[in-house]
């Protein structure tokens, strides 16, 4: 067994504070991170409060990682000690059901392997825990290859927040000639904005704040929607191709259906922990309502491959692991800009 120390929630009523805890021991396949960087994203919180009613304690949450390998076992081949990696939402999968076998590990049939709690598929009597810790070990095979010329702390939140929006605008084909709606400016909606701007697209960011017109601008936005300015929304009534909803709170979805043109998309990629309701009238103009995850393996590395090409990376506030319950109290109140990460040296 490794020996590692993080941070903890017992119960969901808990603070998490320091806790110490044991990892699976490395195997042929395995690489061991030192951890340096690890986002902070609103997900984090839901699950160190069992807001979704399947948190498994103790919780040592963190799913945005970035380290240092420390350790490579014997049939690694991808990965050599010093080289830079990264963690995402996912550490394993079936590895042979169609989706895994599609490069889709993360709508594996039986479920993927979730990067904290729950029970790690080599050894089934542990449960997995996340990044807000020293170390980290995991399967060549769901590791991501890090450059060197990325910016780490900023490259964090795109194992989360950045994939989750890459994966949709990429497979809706969202580029040149489109318009593009994204509701909702926070930790996802931020990397919606600069990714969708970057594939060439008409941008709108729709938001409930006025005063987030300036910043949106700034991330990518042509156009900024008070989805509150009833003149405003009507004056974009039918005109969008795809609207990316990133809100994880509950929120009217049909006001943004009503934007989509004949046959548009909204997808849902928030995670709001009561569900929203759908008109079928707004839905009548062959309009599609789906959701994504945050992506495979091959797609995630595509995405960091790209943003170190291209120097995109998340805006974000650095903190102090001592720091991480206040940060969870400003996630809630949207009081950050636009992702939190953990410095890990200074646990």
């Amino acid at each position: 067994m490794l020996s590692a120390k993080g941070y903890a929630a017992q119960t969901p009523e808990d603070a998490l504070a320091p806790y110490d805890f044991q990892r699976r021991q490395m195997d042929d396949e395995d690489i061991q991170l030192e951890v340096l960087y690890c986002g902070v994203c609103h997900s984090d919180i839901h699950s160190a409060r069992n807001d979704w009613g399947r948190t498994r304690y103790p919780l040592v949450p963190g799913h945005e990682i970035i380290g240092r390998v420390v350790a490579v076992g014997s049939k690694v081949s991808k990965f050599e000690v010093g080289d830079l990696a990264g963690v995402g939402c996912m550490v394993d999968s079936c590895r042979h059901c169609a989706a895994c076998h599609d490069g889709d590990e993360h709508y594996c049939v039986s479920g993927p392997t979730m990067t904290y709690g729950a029970p790690d598929r080599k050894v089934p009597e542990l449960l997995t825990y996340g990044g807000y810790s020293n170390n980290y070990v995991v399967a060549e095979p769901y590791a991501l290859k890090v450059s060197p010329k990325a910016d780490l702390a900023a490259t964090a939140p795109l194992l989360c927040a950045g994939i989750t929006t890459w994966s949709p605008l990429r497979f809706w084909k969202v580029g040149p000639g489109m318009k593009v709606g994204i509701v909702g400016l926070g930790g996802l909606g931020h990397m919606g904005l600069k990714f969708a701007n970057a594939f060439g697209a008409d941008v709108t960011l729709f938001t409930t704040s006025a005063n987030k017109a300036e910043d949106a601008k700034r991330l990518g936005a042509h156009q900024v929607v008070v989805s509150n300015d009833k003149a405003a929304m009507q004056a974009n009534m039918g005109s969008f191709d795809f609207i990316l909803d990133t809100v994880s709170a509950q929120h009217d979805i049909n006001v943004y259906l009503r934007q989509l043109r004949r046959d548009g998309t909204l997808c849902l990629v928030g995670l709001p922990d009561q569900p929203l309701a759908l008109s079928s009238f707004a839905t009548a103009a062959r309009k599609v309502v789906t959701g994504s995850m945050f992506g495979g393996i091959r797609e995630t590395q595509e995405m960091l491959d790209y943003c170190a090409e291209h120097g995109i990376g998340a805006d974000i506030e650095m903190i102090k692991m001592a720091e991480i319950n206040e940060a969870f109290e400003r996630v809630l109140k949207s009081d950050v800009k636009y992702r939190f990460v953990i410095d890990m040296a200074s646990l």
